[in-house]
């Protein structure tokens, strides 16, 4: 059964605090070869949400350079998969940035290019959104000072689980027949 538990915002901040200006080495890199932002904010958001999505092709998830979803690193994937995801893992919406907060994602794009840069949003500095990236490696930069054509924006609302089916006890302890027992004593 999928429940959704909440995303941990500040573990996401923090840990782009910690590897904005450094690789960690359970992950690739993808610098030179396409860019490492995706990759850098998906770690972010997974910090923040322990779960991924380990559906083949379509999924999000990230098991080494060989094995891992398009999703991961592609900035156009992550965008379909957070604003589509129905099954386990992270899922958001597409907001407007008043609507964004810290853990956020922010993606730019050139009228030339489309989308070709995500960003986590770490603070706020007034209106002006204070992103943390790699490639072009950054923590608390005001989203003002890159130059970009037009954005978009994920709002993360929630991370799916599953978890173990539990037999209902409503029947059993209304009717007094028994306690079951579940989860962990």
């Amino acid at each position: 059964m999928l429940v959704i538990k909440q995303y941990n915002r500040q573990r996401a901040v923090e840990y782009a605090k910690r590897y904005a200006f450094s690789q960690n080495p359970v992950f690739g890199n993808f610098r030179g070869i396409g860019g490492n932002c995706t990759n850098f904010v998906s770690q972010s958001i997974y910090a923040g949400s322990c779960v991924m999505n380990y559906t083949k092709t379509y999924g999000w998830y990230y098991v080494s350079l060989d094995d891992r979803a398009p999703a991961w690193t592609g900035v156009d994937y992550f965008y379909n998969f957070m604003t589509t995801n129905t099954g386990v893992g992270p899922f958001g919406r597409a907001v407007s940035l008043d609507m964004a907060e810290v853990g956020d994602v922010i993606q730019l794009a050139k009228n030339d290019g489309g989308y070709y840069h995500t960003l986590l949003i770490v603070g706020f500095e007034g209106e002006d959104p204070l992103v943390a990236a790699q490639t072009d490696d950054a923590y608390a930069r005001p989203l003002s000072t890159y130059t970009y054509d037009y954005s978009r924006n994920i709002k993360i609302d929630g991370v799916r689980l599953e978890v173990e089916d539990v037999t209902d006890c409503f029947d059993s302890v209304y009717n007094g027949i028994a306690i079951i027992p579940t989860g962990a004593r």
